[in-house]
């Protein structure tokens, strides 16, 4: 999962994204209303986290505009604001859930869960295809052919998700590098190169007959073996 954290708090910013990370979620922080709306524009977001109070453009404006163009990823507004009227103002304004501050921290793990989980797209069962599954909570890639499994790092398990969720498409490497790096990252194809490798190694380890599968001067897809 990916998510866009708004959020002009930084000590509040830098904890929350300790937290997704440690949960195996990008995150990407941005501190303005402006930057929120330009970044969200991108539609590599699986989810916002969206204060009211920000410089450049209030939380409100930023979802009423994103919604005005037609962006449905989810968002979860996080504010101190936690009038009923403001509460309203933001469900209306197109908001998925309203977390008034002060939270708990697994409050809004929760909340990321449950707002993702209404996204309008094809359900994925347990994330697996063929003879492999993705164990979300530890991270771990298993063989259901073999019962093998193996740990995987942050960007081998995003990695994996991504193929997961798209299986036998071809997806252009400019598109993983900004699924897994970000929108403005410094990543380039030799680092995709690499962490494919890695999860080739770790999907030959567990026995597994899916591969991935390189389209040259394209992307890579999901594939399975006859």
């Amino acid at each position: 999962m990916r998510v866009l954290l708004v959020e002009d708090e930084k000590n509040l910013s830098s904890a929350i994204c300790r937290m997704l990370r440690k949960d195996n979620i990008l995150v990407d922080p941005v501190y303005t209303g402006t930057d929120g709306y330009d970044y969200a524009l991108s539609g590599i977001y699986d989810a916002v986290i969206l204060d009211v109070m920000l410089p450049g453009m209030d939380g409100f404006k930023v979802l009423e505009k994103l919604r005005g163009e037609g962006v449905a990823t989810p968002v979860c507004m996080l504010t101190a604001r936690a009038g009923l009227d403001d509460r309203v103002h933001g469900l209306n304004s197109g908001a998925d859930y309203y977390l008034p501050k002060p939270f708990q921290m697994e409050e809004l793990l929760a909340c990321l869960r449950a707002i993702t989980r209404r996204k309008d797209e094809t359900p994925v069962m347990a994330l697996a295809f063929g003879d492999v599954a993705l164990n979300q909570g530890e991270a771990k890639l298993s063989c259901t052919a073999t019962g093998q499994s193996v740990k995987l790092g942050a960007k081998e398990f995003q990695l994996m998700e991504l193929f997961l969720r798209n299986p036998r498409q071809i997806l252009p490497k400019d598109v993983i590098i900004e699924r897994i790096w970000g929108y403005e990252s410094d990543a380039e194809y030799n680092n995709l190169e690499v962490y494919v490798s890695f999860v080739r190694k770790k999907l030959t380890f567990v026995g597994s007959k899916v591969k991935i599968k390189a389209s040259r001067g394209v992307g890579y897809s999901l594939e399975e073996e006859a």
